[in-house]
């Protein structure tokens, strides 16, 4: 008899410390979504950054979390990278849907996307006419003596 209410009490207490696991909390969960999301893009050297998720807010299955990145061993006064995140909550897992640069509009790639896809600057395969991007680049009046014609891109003329 002693052995059997011995054996119940050891089980209730096994039932009872198992149903207290930890639940992740909501920003927690964020968290792992914006780094998931940020490993994903593989252009980011997570490991030389400190994140600090500075406020979370959860609506249904929609949250939008602000997050500071500083570099790695930066002092906690030193200027910060912020980022606002939305994110969706998609089979139990946060997923991010939006990023945004704080007081900026850079928009982050999504995964898999083409970060020049995001560019305000058109991408073509050419390069850039350094005469407008440079500023004082006009083009010069007179060539040099002895120097061939250039044509309207720059290059030389064959003749």
């Amino acid at each position: 008899m002693k052995r059997s209410a011995s054996f119940l009490i050891v089980i209730g207490f096994l039932v009872v410390f198992a149903g207290c696991k930890k639940q992740v909390s909501d920003t927690d969960a964020v968290r792992s979504g914006i780094n998931q999301h940020l490993a994903s893009l593989k252009t980011i050297n997570l490991g030389a950054m400190d994140m600090t998720v500075t406020n979370v807010t959860v609506q249904g299955n929609t949250a939008q979390a602000q997050v500071e990145f500083r570099p790695k061993g930066a002092a906690p006064q030193s200027p910060a990278m912020q980022v606002a995140y939305t994110l969706e909550k998609q089979n139990g897992v946060w997923a991010v849907q939006n990023t945004q640069a704080a007081g900026g509009m850079m928009q982050s790639p999504a995964p898999g996307e083409n970060p020049a896809a995001n560019s305000a600057t058109p991408q073509s395969g050419s390069m850039p006419n350094f005469r407008e991007v440079v500023p004082g680049g006009a083009a010069p009046t007179a060539l040099p003596p002895g120097h061939p014609p250039v044509n309207g891109q720059g290059t030389t003329q064959q003749q």
